[in-house]
């Protein structure tokens, strides 16, 4: 009876334990579905890479990856099983065991085939996993080439400290860690099963464990012995020292103490080799002791003798060799060797005519801040609120009538925010259109831009160009577009924008031929788009926009093409929207475009690369293009000084960064690459063919990167020196630019960069540095004007000690090239001025606090503030003409309600100790040298309108949308002038009503003019 009821019990037990068929199928049903969301993901990502042309990129990282994975998980799961396996088969068969012990192994014995298997395959996962995230390391190793350098204390290639040293260190690490894992794993399996077993104070240890152990210890210390040995090369990279690199205590007391601890190592291992066959422990655990024992005097005890007793009294003359070491290949490395260094006598004396011989510097002074008018595009150039600018413009150059001209540049991209349909968020809404560019140098009499190129459809001086801008940086996450239409559905650009550009521009021909086309042929209106949509689709539920709009459709090669039903499912499923799969605007031929981002497109074709923060568009050769620069970094050169990347990039232009450190001490602008605005199609040059590191990934990535030779002359035109590499290396030169060992190790002559004057002014409890900026200007004495970055210095001080007056000017030759595809041999050279010791030079902020208490200065610009406006300072330009630095800011005046954007006002100038406050530069230069400075800055006289054939003293606007024709606005404009005549008479009478009078006429004119507009 007894025994019917245990096996009842049992057969109870059993159902208990058996899944239910409902649980079996919602398992089934999640696995599937996990699954099929995996394989979708994995075939969007073959898709996109596939039409991008770069799919052996993304199969060559994943089959990298995966053979790592392979043998990041072979290597340690196979050697821990046997491990396992081994202690428990050659276990002793009678073994007596404690009471305690036998409760934990039958415990343990219906687990055992579990942990058995289950044990090596978790750790081993977890092993492979991290393995495979250095599949990086593991291809630059197997592709590595020679660099014909040698390091200064081995004499080693460093190619062997870029590639070679760190595989060498993560192979015998990873090895290090499977034997230590393994040696535990044996050990306590041979404990539970008596092979070791404690009795009194005798430990009894079986023949069987006895061998494992010994042999995996004697494998172990091997292991150690090279580690160690590795160790000393990596000395050369350490940042333990004075500087980066090994210094004098390294080389005379930790790189000996390390080769002495690897043989001591070799020893100890044979002695537990030879206790595998004798069983003797004493020997090996001595030496282990020992070893021990030699870690801490000859890895810690004598280096600190050696520094304290030896380096510390006389340290600057025993690190001498040393500091000079980690001085030359830091400027090596960061790209700062050939510096050209020229002694910069400035002049404090405004005298008069002393900008004469500067003149062509100075007519290309740019008074528009990229930073500063991002609104005043918004305002008169947006048209549509579905458009949108960039908060921060770019600043590029192009040649107008044979003459090259800085330009702020901004892509007007499309702005979705307010679309709330999917049809219209996915299939209407889904390009910006068109480039805005304004001289650098030119303001219009009401202090507006003047634009080259401008308006809807796009018009100026650039020429025809495709305007569409289906990649951007503010492109939406995903687009359907294209296919096979009865009628085109896409927004191009709204059709009074094209009437009112046609009646006020002498060429009414659109940008380019697509554009007319979609004009003369394919206009409709809203109403018809939207019923398109409630018939395709029975989500949209959104119109496009009230009156008639021009549509177009897609026609370039921009994303996968969603030509089956599976194809639509797998993109339904990565967006997560149904109507993917369901709405049918999707016809046949339509394609997806997403991942637009040009930076993003970039960094995933060349995931090795590190991205320059600030992309910037081009008009090219017909086409809008971004242009972004890639870098190649290592933290593995040998004596090179070790930085944050992220933390040198920081500045006022750009105040966030990632929270991760990115150490780096070797930094190449080794890729120049370029994405089509319209279909999104990428290229890589290569830019620096001599890198290694680009070598490598070369030989990695075949095929992937073009020669310098294949970009155009019109592309070679707008390349430019990369803002990032140039914060990095400013950085460095501050310190790095004293070559002397001595002076370096005293710290004399240490430089930096001067917060940003402007940014400093504000409430902000955090100050940034001051950003680079790009100008048109001549770097020295007797040097011509050329496209370039430039930063200024201040000594490196705090407290009591810091003063703010210049100590340095460094500028970077930006231009790459001509339009006939020469390219410039003086492109990227650096060229630093070094400002005599004893003539003190305000710096920035001096003269930013000297802007603010001028006692004129503040009484106008607190006549600028008020009523209802604001003042903002622009970016304070450094400039060294006339045989000293010249300091150039705009001041705009901002209304703080109602219509508000800002207007350049005034300019303000500062040379020594003299300021000058007017309303253009010209006038500002030729009142701060004694009435005539020499000098023809831009905005002297009143520009010629892009399209204009009015000669420039009959113009009558400057605001790049008018004609030599009749204009409406013509008027206002004329209102505005008078009110600003009649404003500056009350100030310069002191009539403070009648400035308040004129200055209220002005607003309201302004308001008028873009009303009318």
């Amino acid at each position: 009876m007894l025994d019917v009821t245990d096996q009842n019990v049992d057969a109870q037990a059993a159902r208990q334990r058996r899944i239910s068929p409902l649980a079996a199928t919602i398992i089934l049903v999640v696995i599937l579905i996990i699954g099929f969301l995996a394989v979708a993901a994995v075939t969007a990502e073959v898709l996109w890479y596939r039409q991008t042309g770069y799919l052996p990129v993304l199969t060559t990282q994943w089959i990298a990856a995966a053979v790592m994975f392979v043998i990041g998980f072979l290597g340690m799961a196979v050697p821990l099983f046997f491990a396992i396996d081994v202690a428990y088969r050659k276990r002793p068969v009678y073994a007596r065991l404690t009471a305690q012990l036998d409760r934990y192994q039958e415990l343990f014995e219906p687990l055992r085939r579990l942990v058995k298997w289950g044990l090596p395959a978790v750790i081993g996962l977890f092993a492979g996993v991290s393995t495979a995230a250095q599949w990086q390391s593991a291809l630059l190793w197997l592709n590595s080439s020679p660099t014909g350098e040698t390091d200064a204390q081995f004499g080693f290639d460093i190619s062997f400290f870029l590639f070679d040293l760190p595989m060498l260190q993560g192979i015998v690490g990873f090895a290090s860690a499977v034997t230590l894992i393994s040696l535990i794993a044996g050990v306590a399996t041979s404990y539970l099963y008596g092979g070791i077993a404690f009795a009194g104070r005798d430990v009894r240890v079986s023949k069987s464990t006895r061998i494992q152990a010994a042999v995996l210890a004697t494998l172990y210390l091997l292991l150690q012995a090279v580690s160690l040995w590795l160790d000393q090369y990596s000395s050369l990279t350490g940042s333990s020292g004075l500087r980066t690199g090994a210094m004098f205590q390294d080389v005379h007391a930790v790189i000996p103490g390390k080769q002495i601890l690897a043989g001591i190592a070799i020893i100890v291992a044979i002695l537990f080799l030879v206790t595998a066959f004798t069983g003797k422990w004493r020997l090996p655990v001595v030496g282990t002791a020992l070893f021990l024992v030699s870690s801490i005097v000859l890895g810690i005890g004598y280096p600190w003798a050696v520094q304290q007793f030896q380096v510390r009294p006389d340290e600057k003359s025993l690190e001498s060799e040393y500091i000079q070491r980690n001085i030359d290949a830091t400027r090596v490395a960061y790209g700062i060797d050939d510096v050209d260094v020229e002694r910069y006598d400035a002049v404090t004396d405004a005298e008069p005519g002393a900008l004469r011989d500067d003149a062509a510097a100075t007519a290309n002074i740019r008074i528009i801040d990229p930073e500063v008018v991002s609104p005043t595009f918004s305002q008169l150039e947006q048209i549509r609120q579905y458009y949108q600018f960039p908060k921060s413009l770019s600043v590029d150059r192009y040649e107008i009538d044979g003459q090259v001209e800085d330009a702020v540049t901004a892509v007007r991209d499309i702005n979705i925010t307010d679309q709330t349909g999917w049809f219209n968020r996915t299939l209407v809404y889904t390009h910006g259109y068109g480039m805005v560019a304004a001289y650098g140098n030119q303001r219009s009499p009401g202090g507006e831009p003047v634009f080259l190129e401008n308006g809807i459809p796009t018009s100026g001086k650039l020429g025809e160009f495709e305007p569409r801008v289906y990649f951007g940086m503010s492109s939406p996450e995903y687009s359907i577009v294209g296919g096979e239409r009865s009628k085109p559905i896409e927004l191009d650009f709204p059709a009074d924008a094209e009437s009112t550009a046609e009646a006020t521009a002498d060429d009414p021909a659109p940008a380019d031929p697509s554009a007319e086309e979609a004009t003369t042929e394919e206009a409709t209106t809203d109403e018809a788009a939207t019923d398109e949509a409630a018939t395709d689709d029975a989500a949209a539920d959104e119109e496009v926009e009230s009156g008639r709009q021009n549509m177009t459709t897609f026609t370039g090669d921009g994303g996968p093409v969603l030509s089956n039903i599976f194809t639509k499912l797998i993109y339904a499923l990565k967006f997560q929207d149904m109507e993917v799969l369901l709405s049918g605007a999707v016809v046949d031929g339509s394609q997806i475009l997403y991942d637009r981002n040009p930076v993003q497109r970039v960094q995933k074709v060349a995931p090795y690369l590190t991205i320059d923060a600030s992309p910037y568009a081009s008009v090219v050769d017909g086409r809008l293009v971004w242009i972004v620069d890639g870098y190649t970094t290592s933290a593995n050169y040998p004596y090179s000084e070790v930085t944050d990347m992220n933390a040198l990039t920081v500045d006022s232009s750009n105040k966030t960064r990632d929270p991760l450190p990115k150490n780096v001490n070797y930094i190449r602008n080794s890729v120049k690459a370029t994405v089509d605005a319209y279909d999104g199609s990428i290229s890589l040059y290569a830019w620096d063919s001599e890198d290694p590191l680009l070598k490598s990934w070369g030989k990695i990535f075949p095929g992937t990167l073009k020669d310098v030779s294949e970009m155009s002359g019109g592309l070679l035109s707008h390349v430019r020196y990369p803002s990032d590499l140039f914060k990095v290396q400013r950085a460095v030169l501050g310190e790095y630019h004293v070559t002397d060992p001595d002076a370096f190790y005293s710290a004399e002559d240490r430089w930096r960069t001067p917060n940003d004057p402007v940014s400093s002014a504000t409430a902000d409890a955090v100050k940034f540095a001051q950003p680079p900026y790009y100008l048109t200007l001549a770097a020295g004495a007797n040097a011509d004007p050329n496209y370039s970055i430039y930063s200024t210095y201040i000594p490196d001080a705090s407290g009591e000690g810091q003063r703010d007056i210049l100590t340095g000017y460094l500028a970077a030759n930006s231009n790459a090239g001509s339009k006939d595809g020469t390219i410039s041999e003086d492109y990227g050279t650096l060229k630093l001025l070094t400002l005599p010791k004893g003539n003190s030079i305000p710096g920035p902020g001096q003269v930013q606090n000297s802007f603010t208490t001028d006692s004129k200065v503040s009484n106008l610009l607190n006549i600028l503030r008020q009523g209802e406006s604001k003042v903002i300072s622009g970016n304070l330009l450094t400039l060294p003409v006339g045989g000293g630095l010249l300091y150039v800011q705009p001041v705009y005046v901002q209304a703080t309600s109602g219509t508000s954007f800002p207007i350049l006002q005034k300019v303000l100038v500062s040379f020594g100790d003299d300021i000058a406050f007017e309303d253009t530069l010209d006038a500002a230069l030729d009142e701060l040298f004694g009435g005539n400075s020499g000098a023809n800055a831009g905005d002297g006289a009143t520009p010629v309108v892009p399209g204009d054939d009015t000669p420039a003293d009959d113009a009558e606007t400057g605001n790049g949308s008018s004609s030599g024709s009749s204009d409406p606005l013509d008027p206002v404009l004329k209102e505005m002038q008078q009110a600003i005549q009649d404003r500056d008479k009350a100030m310069k009478d002191g009539d403070w009503t009648a400035y308040g009078e004129a200055d209220e006429r002005l607003r309201q004119a302004l308001e008028n003019a873009l009303q009318g507009s």
